[in-house]
């Protein structure tokens, strides 16, 4: 049995001949003018669909075809027939229609556009509009680049456990595991909860493999209702040994070059789709990124950016610009979509604002650390060259009070310890860049956010 993308690839390839079919899927549109009618077919193998024409002379049930709604799944069996002078370059001619799954009268899915904050509330439903058909579908996609990049480069696939007992970013921002509410520690013997980063599990692994990568769910309990943040969202957290800032950055460069390049040329229907309904100007900025060479600026010149941009009358939200200050998304895509007009890398941040396993620099006052700020999303990967010193690294954990849960973390210092470095790349981030979607909750599948678990 043939699907739709399979008549589209053999199209392509100019090897569709008018052969009999059966396909299996469900209606988009109905309409019929009497005696010729005409379903918007797809079966999911595709962005696009195809036409099912059928005749009131041809098939035997033409008056129940002609009541079947949007969203009924059908059995059809038909010829292809080449229509290379219409809009569509073929169309299935139908000799025989069945009804597999009926559509009630409520179905909430019609033929308009729906508000996404209407398409939120039945997420189980969604995935049959155009726009989350092409997001799901690129989404996968995207999946699938990130792992080949990675496993074409000989980085090893490492799983690390979403529960654990440590707060790898120390913002105290997580999800406690709880079994017994008398006694939080009555499982495990010691506080646990879900992970915000695979990192620190993963570094040990680096060490022995050289090139590792974790790529799951991350958990961030902040209250926060901006469309950047959700409560569950996926990382993917690459490691290197023996690397630095240069090399990470390098290696950050690639990869995301490497899979908007494969999107672009695996998902040229979708991307087409959120260019003209989205974003205008994606497709041009995707196939700039990927021929560029992305910028790298410091953190000390960042603010002196934003300073100047002030002076010369931009307005900020957060106005109080200052070295040592956290940018904020205002000022990260004041920096990406203003002033390099694409995306750039913002190193050598304040220690005091990093985290404590970034490794320090020689001024004492900053850490070997990088974002790429990207536009339409501001932060989209995070990054830092490790600190491999054990006396240094020591002296930051106690002073971060968290030496004794991470003391094995310190170990990989003390037994055959090298420089290295890795980055988190914000997978649904990602996926808002290369979609031009600006809401975090319309690019997952069901989105866990602050105030919010319908489902």
């Amino acid at each position: 049995m043939l699907n739709v993308k399979a008549l589209y690839t053999a199209y392509e390839k100019g090897e569709l001949k008018a052969i009999p079919v059966k396909l299996q899927g469900w209606v988009k549109t109905n309409r019929n003018n009497g005696t010729i009618g005409f379903i918007e077919f797809n079966d999911g193998s595709a962005f696009k669909g195809v036409q099912i024409v059928y005749e009131k002379n041809k098939i035997d049930n033409f008056a129940e075809v002609d009541k079947y709604r949007t969203g009924a799944a059908l059995e059809v069996y038909g010829k292809v027939v080449l229509t290379p002078e219409m809009k569509q370059p073929f169309e299935v001619h139908a000799d025989k229609v069945v009804l597999v799954g009926d559509v009630a009268e409520d179905y909430p899915l019609q033929k308009k556009r729906h508000t996404p904050e209407f398409l939120r509330e039945i997420a189980h439903l969604r995935p049959r509009t155009n726009t989350h058909t092409a997001l799901f579908r690129l989404r996968s996609e995207l999946s699938y680049a990130l792992h080949k990049y990675l496993y074409d480069h000989e980085f090893v696939y490492v799983h690390t456990p979403i529960i654990t007992g440590n707060d790898a970013e120390g913002a105290g921002n997580v999800f406690n595991v709880v079994t017994d509410h008398k006694d939080p520690n009555f499982f495990f013997g010691k506080e646990a909860s879900l992970t915000v980063s695979g990192q620190l599990h993963v570094e040990s692994f680096a060490l022995t493999f050289g090139k590792v990568y974790t790529f799951g769910p991350t958990f961030r309990a902040e209250e926060s209702n901006t469309t950047r943040h959700a409560a569950e969202f996926w990382m993917l957290e690459p490691e290197l040994a023996f690397t630095d800032l240069n090399g990470n950055m390098d290696s950050i460069e690639e990869i995301i070059k490497y899979s908007v390049a494969y999107v672009l040329e695996k998902c040229p229907d979708e991307i087409d789709f959120f260019t003209k309904f989205y974003d205008k100007t994606l497709k041009d900025r995707l196939e700039a990124l990927v021929k560029s060479k992305v910028l790298r600026i410091t953190y000390t010149k960042a603010v002196e950016i934003l300073k100047e941009a002030q002076q010369k009358g931009v307005k900020f939200q957060f106005d109080n610009i200052f070295w040592g200050m956290d940018l904020a998304s205002e000022h990260e895509r004041y920096l990406c979509e203003v002033y390099t007009n694409g995306p750039v890398f913002v190193t050598d941040y304040p220690k005091d604002i990093k985290a404590f396993y970034m490794r320090l620099n020689d001024d004492g006052k900053t850490v070997a650390a990088c974002d790429l700020l990207v536009p339409g999303v501001g932060e989209l990967v995070g990054g830092s060259q490790r600190e491999d010193r054990y006396d240094v690294l020591k002296a930051k954990m106690i002073e971060g009070g968290n030496l004794e849960d991470l003391e094995w973390y310190l170990d990989l210092r003390k037994y055959g310890g090298v420089p290295h470095s890795g980055y988190g790349i914000g997978f649904d981030r990602l996926l808002m860049y290369l979609t031009g979607v600006q809401n975090i909750r319309d690019v997952q599948p069901y989105a866990r956010v602050f105030g919010s678990i319908k489902y």
